[in-house]
């Protein structure tokens, strides 16, 4: 059971990585850095955020709090990104980070005791607490780019009034 809850871990995180990268394709380059107000982030700077908490928690995962002293958590607020390559490269950083870490983990180390600022988890929490941060904040950069692109929106899920369309073709073939 341990190695299906590892696989289905991986899909799920690859699944939100999807539906970013998704996002992304239907934004302009200069709306990834728009800001609703100057209080809310922008796509980049959620983008950072994801990325430097990747960075921290999934390095040295079994050895390693899971809150680094290099982390900057402050400074991944600020706004200095400058470019959609830039921010692709932050992104990708902190997802490979994570997968690789993933890779790393044996069934055997689920129940192993790690720490994030202190504070113990197993690494099977340590796991289901970034698979409800890391949707978390997918959903707002999703959230941001239907704002931003208005009607031009194409869903990354079931249409608006597609759904009976949807449920036929998926009941038209057999259980998978």
């Amino acid at each position: 059971m341990n190695r299906n809850y590892l696989e289905s871990s991986k899909k799920q995180f690859a699944y939100y990585k999807l539906l970013g990268e998704k996002t992304f394709e239907q934004v302009a380059d200069d709306d990834l850095f728009w800001q609703y107000n100057p209080e809310c982030n922008s796509i980049a700077t959620v983008v950072k955020h994801l990325s430097g908490n990747m960075l921290s928690r999934w390095t040295d995962i079994l050895t390693t709090d899971g809150e680094k002293p290099w982390r900057n958590r402050e400074e991944e607020f600020s706004n200095d990104i400058k470019s959609r390559d830039a921010m692709i490269a932050v992104w990708e950083k902190g997802w490979q980070c994570l997968f690789n870490a993933l890779v790393q983990i044996q069934e055997e180390d689920l129940t192993k005791i790690i720490y994030i600022r202190n504070q113990g988890h197993t690494i099977l929490e340590a796991i289901n607490r970034q698979l409800a941060h890391y949707p978390y904040h997918v959903g707002q950069i999703v959230f941001m780019g239907k704002m931003i692109c208005g009607t031009q929106w194409k869903s990354l899920s079931i249409p608006r009034g597609e759904s009976n369309r949807f449920n036929q073709e998926k009941f038209a073939h057999p259980k998978q």
